[in-house]
């Protein structure tokens, strides 16, 4: 499968949350990204995320919807993100949803990874079309 990279730069902008009892709630946020390198797209993304921040311990979900071109191939695809923060040890892991490619892209399928590095956010992206 090819391994393509590059960075992206991303808008967040909070929504409102979900009261779940007992003091406990989600937040909720929608971040529009900027892909450059092979991947060259915009996207949105809707999060929600939960936990207790003051202990290190929390977990996101998202579903991102990714535009434009990939290797100059043209389309869109979403992505599925699912993270957990366990007392400052994190984990992420990013699938392409499988079906979800459209036009030149379609029948698309692989992980992503997302690294932050002095503030720049960095994408490498597993595919097979």
């Amino acid at each position: 499968m090819p391994i393509v990279t590059g960075t992206f730069a991303l808008q967040m902008k909070m929504e409102p949350g979900l009261d779940l009892g007992d003091g406990a709630q989600t937040g909720s946020f929608r971040f529009d990204k900027q892909f450059g390198g092979a991947l060259e797209a915009t996207s949105v993304v809707q999060m929600i995320s939960g936990g207790n921040p003051a202990s290190g311990s929390a977990a996101y979900v998202a579903i991102e919807r990714i535009a434009g071109t990939l290797d100059g191939h043209a389309g869109s695809f979403m992505t599925c993100h699912r993270g957990i923060m366990d007392g400052g040890n994190a984990s992420l892991e990013v699938d392409i949803v499988p079906g979800s490619g459209t036009d030149a892209l379609e029948g698309i399928r692989g992980k992503m990874t997302i690294r932050i590095d002095a503030g720049v956010h960095h994408y490498e992206l597993d595919y097979s079309v």
